[in-house]
């Protein structure tokens, strides 16, 4: 079970990410009057759209709008989701942060064998056999890698956990870049970790060939990714449901999240929102405030609020604290956890 703090936390990105798509929904297309050559193109699919697409320029404009909230999905809530879970957070190993990490020859040459054995089908993917040829310290690391970045980075005494966080469907070509900077990543940090063991996964949110919302097949989604099969082993890749479980070291976990998603995203999201930024409700219609705060996970404004009497009483006569007291609780999307902090100092 995800513990409160991290559902509250997952929670404030759901709301975030919500409230950044409410403020760009098309809400016509008046924006969007103009595009010829994306009318022309729809034309040769005007039976196919007939019945299910009235509006073309409104069609252009959710698209653009759609593309956005797959953009923000991908670039930062699924990695945020993971380094609540997780512990963990996002790593770069580059020259500008003075984090370059080495390579030896021997593992340079392996990690091209390696690539080549991968390309030419000579080899099947094999994270035993590959992770044998490039976990070689014997010799001096001389040569500077190239940069990385690792989007879930988690460490231990005993070891270095990696994910590189994809979207379901890469562009064509892209697998093979992806297993050749993850070899690479591996062998450097084999490197600079002496000891410690190294655990480099690729992780997909879920499995868009799937019949569930959690279920996922994958074999079946390597082979329906352009080289995933040729380039992946099974071990190294951690899919939907797994990926989440993976990260939280509990079961269920994926179910958890569309659950705290579900309870957010409804049509009355907006109106919700608002009301929880309207500082009356909290004195004048508690209880059903404090319903709201627990259907969205707000578990710091019900700890504020079962302590409203303290607050107020050392507020009263400070300008500056009644101030504070009447900011909003969410600022943008955002969790003002300013307020929140200067709040729950009066009563600690």
């Amino acid at each position: 079970m995800i513990e409160n703090s991290k559902k509250e936390r997952i929670a404030i990105e759901v709301i975030k990410t919500l409230f950044s798509r409410f403020e760009n929904f098309p809400e016509d297309a008046s924006n969007n009057r103009n595009a010829p050559f994306h009318e022309a193109f729809l034309r040769a699919f005007s039976d196919k759209l007939n019945n299910r697409v009235s509006d073309i320029p409104f069609f252009i404009s959710l698209s653009s709008w759609l593309h956005g909230l797959n953009t923000t999905l991908g670039q930062s809530f699924f990695e945020s989701v993971a380094h609540i879970l997780s512990d963990g957070y996002k790593k770069e190993f580059t020259r500008n942060r003075n984090t370059l990490l080495k390579v030896s020859q021997i593992q340079k040459r392996a990690i091209s064998d390696i690539m080549t054995d991968l390309k030419n089908g000579t080899e099947n993917p094999n994270l035993n056999r590959e992770n044998g040829l490039i976990f070689n310290a014997t010799t001096q690391a001389d040569f500077e890698a190239n940069s990385f970045t690792v989007d879930v980075y988690v460490e231990s005494d005993t070891e270095i956990i990696a994910i590189e966080l994809k979207s379901v469907r890469p562009n064509s070509g892209e697998m093979g870049g992806e297993k050749q900077k993850i070899l690479q990543a591996k062998a450097t940090l084999y490197i600079e970790f002496p000891g410690k063991e190294i655990h480099y996964y690729i992780g997909f949110p879920f499995d868009p060939t799937s019949d569930t919302p959690t279920g996922h097949d994958k074999a079946r989604f390597l082979d329906y990714l352009v080289d995933g099969s040729k380039y992946f082993a099974l071990d190294e890749v951690l899919l939907a449901k797994e990926l989440w479980d993976f990260l939280s070291g509990d079961n269920n976990t994926m179910e958890q999240i569309l659950e705290i998603i579900n309870a957010i995203a409804t049509p009355e999201f907006m109106n919700k929102y608002n009301y929880l930024n309207e500082n009356q409700n909290r004195l004048n219609d508690t209880e059903n405030y404090i319903n709201l705060l627990q259907k969205w996970f707000l578990f710091r404004e019900i700890d504020l609020l079962s302590n409203n009497s303290m607050i107020q009483q050392k507020i009263r006569g400070i300008s500056k604290a009644e101030r504070v007291f009447k900011q909003p609780i969410l600022k943008k999307g955002e969790y003002n956890f300013t307020r929140y902090d200067s709040l729950k100092g009066l009563i600690e």
